[in-house]
């Protein structure tokens, strides 16, 4: 949306009181985040002028656009998730006059992602990373999750328009792509594709062959193959990081779920993946407090994360979404407990988090450079993903965008500390 505004003539501000547009990208995902969008709209509500346009957009006003509205007076446009390429269109028809009520954008429609994008590039660059979307949608039946009636089913991007975003990208300056969709392991399925992913890996790495990092985010269990494991292991820009969300681990949990079960298979790839990808570092997530969860089927999840012993969890607590097919299920645990077993495994993790990065002083890990305070520099090794993992904070003043060999001399629960090394030094990745 910003790239159209932009070719249509305007400028993006950081300060809303400068603004002539204002636009909010709400979550509509889990309850914390609706709520967000909801205060933060209503922030500017409150401030806006009478010059000002204030238009909501994204996930929470696709499913949920009257009730938007109807929270927040002083919204001007509702605009959802399906086509999002119309804000210009959008905005020009706010400017023509006084509009008492919304002016609402929300065609049912899905936009055919990969060739109704108005040649925008689909990526969002925030120094020298990106994430670069590869699918939009999705198929999968999680029964908690509200995301397919929000986008749609999935539908994966041409390849080719991958390949061109990721030249563009190279060609200003990027390090790092990070790759996104709903589920990144079904990528190429609507293409007729089997390994889709693995084989878009590989001509990405083909045709950006000096693209320094390339990560993956959001793994699907049960679809991370052997051909995917060999990319990572044998690409040495596809880093050995992967994101793959497992929500659970007692089987009857994940049924009722609807996710897939076989724990089995959890343990025979991820320790497949370990042994053939040097250094691998795992991030999942997951759910605390759903319907049904018994004692004994936290008790084995909390096992389960011991066992383990990922690099990163993130975990959340159940959230009731309506028109879900968790929804019969009602919202039976009491907030007290969830919240009893949010910080048990968190304390637990937090723990094996530090152990694990007490693991890497003395060792040296490239450092992507992000930012500075004073005298030290901050960036993230290939262990860390943007804004949701850790950080390393490096001795002295290093050029932000580079990547600098950094030898570990510290650690903390979720960060490290260390100290810029000479080019000679063995890197260990």
């Amino acid at each position: 949306m910003a790239q159209l505004l932009m070719r249509d003539g305007y400028r993006a501000v950081e300060n809303p009181a400068k603004a002539n547009i204002l636009i909010v990208n709400t979550c509509g995902f889990i309850g914390p985040a609706k709520q967000e969008s909801i205060d933060v709209l209503r922030e500017l509500s409150e401030g806006k002028r009478n010059d000002q346009l204030l238009i909501a957009a994204g996930c929470l006003t696709q499913r949920y656009g009257a009730e938007v509205a109807q929270q927040v007076p002083g919204i001007d446009g509702i605009l959802g998730t399906r086509r999002w390429m119309d804000i210009v269109q959008v905005v020009r028809e706010l400017r023509k006059g006084p509009h008492p009520e919304p002016i609402y954008h929300l065609p049912t429609e899905a936009a055919t992602v990969g060739t109704d994008e108005a040649d925008t590039v689909r990526a969002s660059v925030a120094g020298a990373s990106a994430y670069l979307k590869i699918a939009d949608g999705c198929r999968r039946p999680c029964a908690f999750c509200a995301i397919p009636l929000i986008k749609g089913t999935a539908i994966s991007r041409p390849i080719q328009a991958i390949l061109s975003e990721a030249r563009q990208l190279r060609d200003s300056g990027v390090r790092e792509l990070v790759l996104i969709a709903q589920d990144t392991t079904d990528y190429g399925h609507d293409l007729g594709l089997k390994d889709g992913l693995a084989i878009l890996l590989e001509q990405i790495t083909d045709a950006v062959p000096d693209m320094d990092w390339i990560r993956i985010m959001y793994a699907y269990p049960g679809y991370v193959t052997d051909r995917l494991i060999e990319v990572m292991a044998t690409r040495k820009q596809v880093l050995p990081y992967l994101d793959m969300p497992l929500q659970h681990a007692a089987p009857k949990t994940l049924y009722r779920m609807k996710r897939p079960s076989n724990i089995d298979w959890v343990y025979k790839t991820l320790g497949k993946m370990r042994s053939t990808i040097p250094n691998l570092s795992i991030r999942t997530t997951f759910i605390v407090g759903y319907p049904g969860e018994t004692e004994a089927e936290f008790q084995s999840l909390f096992d389960f994360v011991n066992e383990i012993r990922f690099d990163r969890v993130g975990t959340f607590q159940f959230s009731f979404e309506p028109g879900t097919t968790s929804e019969p299920l009602g919202d039976p645990i009491p907030a007290e407990v969830k919240q009893e077993r949010y910080e048990r495994l968190m304390e637990l993790q937090q723990n094996i988090s530090l152990q694990i990065n007490q693991s890497y002083v003395g060792r040296t890990l490239d450092v992507l450079i992000e930012g500075r305070d004073k005298e030290i520099s901050i960036g993230r090794s290939y262990r860390d993903a943007p804004e949701i993992d850790g950080m390393v904070f490096v001795e002295g003043r290093t050029e932000i965008g580079e990547i600098v060999p950094v030898k570990i001399t510290g650690a903390m629960a979720y960060d490290l500390t260390g100290a810029p090394v000479t080019q000679n030094i063995l890197r260990v990745m």
